[in-house]
């Protein structure tokens, strides 16, 4: 046949330690239809500073993969909510062969057609809280990228004509599709009139949705007369593709003829024509994937010598129980993204008669809803039983409804299917079942009830079971519950959504509380963060009395606000919050910045100067605000304006320093009772919150934090000279102007005014 490569790349993008699933990174592709292989290659690089980063440690990459939704994953191990079912997934862990590049190839041999899902992350971390903009911090980046080899012009097999077909020596295989449309009970491939050196040397493969692969349904032709492969409960609207193999080392050319017999359930005593009428009675897409293909409702094409299609009456053994039950649709009723509930009409209460079950289709739209979770509830209504031992069981397939002929059978499972079995009785009247992230396309529920005797379920006779259905699409399970936080994620054009869990517990739905915090913990870490916010009281008293009042109101804005957020901020449910979270948080750095500028700014000692000390105030405050609006959690945003009050102080002591030719603050006692005490705690406060904070010690270092800061205040913060009573009145001269004093006892920085007795010297 001939191949056509498609290519397909997606952005580089930065990976996240694994916390949930709101932090991995999900890539979304699109595989077209008739494809042979596809190939992921899987690139990550490390990048430090805008390098790449040969010094980074290497980490593990997990990726997974998973067609139709994205992977429903558990690294962690935590547990699943109650009866959620866990769909399956690829995974593949990346290792570095270089110091800062690795690549990895993943193979998949006739995948599957529509969405992929990749997702990728990195191994859970400590926890580190770091600062933003401290240091360069390692980035690993992933970038996958898809190469598909597809085949064109597979011909296509239409049910009952036979196409004869003359396999060369240096030819292998030969492959056809065949298209089969909704209530197909069985599909019927067989091989005729074989004719080869060696009898009958093929094999036949049949395989819906994908070319066949070495462990698809297979019947050797040797073996078996007539060869006849059958597949019974097909997957509806899909194509099914038939390959057809020759055994190796078998010489010379192979002529045979293959047909397809497709067996409609709605009409058992009737195979579907081989003449169709109209594109409505198959429901085949317009496309077949081979140019010049059978037009529905034309004539078949000329025939060939190597390829003739011409109708054969083929016998059919139909079972009593190859018959399908009228699909009941329900009702789509979209309420937001991911809510979405299916009504049954005449429902939501369904009658279960003996004799047969009852089948209800819930359509799930591709791409759109993949991304929630679909929740199916059955209610049985006891009163309905007439005392009874009824068991009404729940088959939900993908793709077709699984009727079984057996009529004490209790499995939603064949050869080739897999569905999720629910059950309800007079003892457990209530089922349930989640599905997160679920294929998307026809989902069918059959409905049947059996009746418990002591050879184990029959059919009931005269009862008709009623129960209350309820099916419908959340974004979260539960919505993630109390202490959970359901998010609606994006990555390019697809959404889908998540459970972002806090205080401890873990899990798909935060369910999981084998690390949870208990009440008291959560109590006793709210109390340590908001009352650690007490140590202000001390500052707010030597402001008040040494008359630094602008000081003293700052510090209590920084207490209230500090205090209030922290009791909003706390991730279980001992949360108290008078405002809105964002505004409180705002203050809180508003006032800690405030705080350090306030108070830098009177250790420069520009009360003499009013004017300057009140336009340095309102320019910090003006400053601080811009900065915390641009990035709340930059370094340099909030580290400038207060290098830049450091600044302001450092000229103002210098000035002093030159000005009077000795070191300013000039006493011992000033240095070594507060400065450099104050300087050091402020300094540990730092690099406790810098290097030492994580998120499991947060709520004792940051009371920590708390305290050093307050205390460091009141130890930095200067004191205001009070006026001598041995100063008589000063005199003065008569004319305008003003009058310049200058207080050297102020000026030499001391403690206690009554220490020495210096004269003021005041000058027009």
């Amino acid at each position: 046949g001939l191949f056509v490569t498609d290519y397909f790349t997606r952005t580089p993008r930065k990976l996240s330690p694994f916390r949930s699933f709101a932090s991995i990174e999900l890539f979304h592709f699109h595989i077209p239809e008739d494809t042979v292989i596809a190939v992921w290659n899987l690139i990550t690089f490390k990048e430090q500073g805008g390098t790449f980063g040969d010094q980074c440690p290497d980490r593990s990459i997990t990726v997974y993969f998973r067609s139709g939704a994205p992977s429903v994953i558990n690294p962690l191990h935590t547990h699943f909510p109650r009866d959620t079912a866990v769909p399956g997934s690829f995974a593949l862990t990346l290792t570095w062969t270089l110091p800062n590049r690795t690549t990895g190839v993943f193979n998949v041999t006739s995948p599957l057609p529509g969405d992929w899902f990749l997702a990728a992350h990195l191994p859970k971390d400590e926890g580190k809280i770091s600062v933003k903009g401290l240091y360069e911090e390692c980035q690993y980046l992933f970038q996958p990228q898809l190469i598909v080899q597809r085949l064109v012009n597979i011909a296509v097999l239409y049910p009952g004509h036979v196409t004869e077909q003359s396999m060369a020596p240096h030819n292998r295989s030969c492959l056809y599709k065949v298209f089969v449309p909704s209530y197909t009970s069985r599909v019927l491939v067989e091989v005729l009139r074989c004719r080869g050196a060696e009898g009958c040397p093929l094999s036949l493969r049949v395989r819906a949705k994908a070319p066949p692969l070495h462990n698809s349904t297979t019947l050797d032709c040797r073996e078996h007369t007539p060869c006849q492969l059958a597949q019974d409960l097909p997957f509806w609207q899909h194509w099914y593709y038939v390959l057809v193999e020759k055994h190796p080392g078998v010489p010379g050319t192979v002529s045979f003829q293959v047909t397809v017999q497709l067996t409609d359930c709605s009409r058992p005593s009737l195979a579907r024509p081989p003449f169709l009428p109209s594109s409505a009675s198959m429901n085949m897409p317009h496309s077949f994937g081979s140019a010049g293909g059978l037009a529905l409702g034309d004539s078949p094409p000329p025939t060939s010598p190597n390829d003739t299609k011409h109708p054969l009456p083929i016998p059919v053994t139909l079972h009593t129980e190859e018959r399908c039950w009228p699909v009941r649709p329900t009702l789509r009723n979209e309420l937001d993204t991911f809510s979405v509930h299916f009504y049954i009409f005449f429902g939501p209460n369904v009658s279960v008669p003996p004799d047969r079950p009852a089948v209800f289709v819930i359509n799930l739209l591709p791409v759109l809803d993949s991304g929630g979770v679909l929740n199916l509830e059955l209610r049985l209504n006891v009163s309905s039983l007439c005392g009874e031992n009824v068991t009404v069981f729940g088959c939900l397939n993908h793709g077709v409804p699984l009727t079984s002929g057996d009529n004490t059978s209790v499995t939603c499972e064949t050869e080739s299917l897999a569905g999720f079995l629910l059950s309800v009785n007079a003892t457990a009247s209530l089922s349930r079942l989640r599905i997160p992230y679920p294929q998307t396309g026809s989902w069918y529920l059959s409905l049947r009830s059996l009746c418990a005797t002591e050879h184990g379920f029959e059919p009931c006779t005269n009862v008709t079971a009623e129960v209350y259905l309820r099916a419908y699409l959340s974004p979260c399970i539960n919505d993630c519950g109390i202490y959970g936080q359901c998010k609606l994620l994006r990555t390019n054009n697809y959404l889908y959504a998540a459970c972002e869990c806090k205080a401890g517990w873990n899990g798909w739905g935060c369910t999981d509380n084998a690390e949870a915090f208990s009440y008291g913990f959560q109590l006793l870490s709210t109390l340590l963060l908001c009352l650690s916010n007490v140590m202000f009281v001390p500052p707010v008293a030597i402001a008040v009395r040494s008359h630094y009042l602008l000081e003293a109101a700052v510090y209590i804005f920084t207490m209230f606000f500090s205090t209030f957020y922290h009791a909003c901020d706390q991730p279980g449910i001992v949360v108290f919050c008078i405002m809105e979270y964002d505004v409180l948080q705002f203050c809180d750095f508003l006032g800690s910045l405030m705080s350090v500028w306030v108070t830098v700014i009177a250790m420069a000692r520009l009360q003499p100067i009013v004017k300057q000390a009140s336009v340095l105030y309102l320019l910090g405050a003006m400053l601080l605000s811009m900065a915390l609006q641009m990035d709340r959690h930059g370094l340099w945003n909030l580290l400038g304006p207060s290098l830049f009050a450091l600044g302001i102080m450092a000229v103002a002591w210098t000035a002093r320093t030159i000005r009077r030719r000795h070191c300013y603050p000039p006493t011992w006692k000033r240095w070594a009772f507060y400065l450099c005490p104050g300087a050091l705690i402020a300094a540990a406060a730092v690099l406790l919150y810098a290097f030492v904070e994580t998120e499991e010690n947060y709520f004792y270092i940051h009371s920590i934090w708390h305290l050093l800061i307050a205390g460091s205040v009141g130890f930095l913060l200067p004191p205001r000279a009070k006026p001598s009573r041995r100063l008589g009145p000063l005199p003065r001269r008569k004319g305008c102007g003003y009058q310049l004093c200058i207080n050297e006892q102020e000026e030499l920085g001391l403690v206690d005014p009554a220490v020495a007795s210096i004269n003021s010297i005041c000058t027009s």
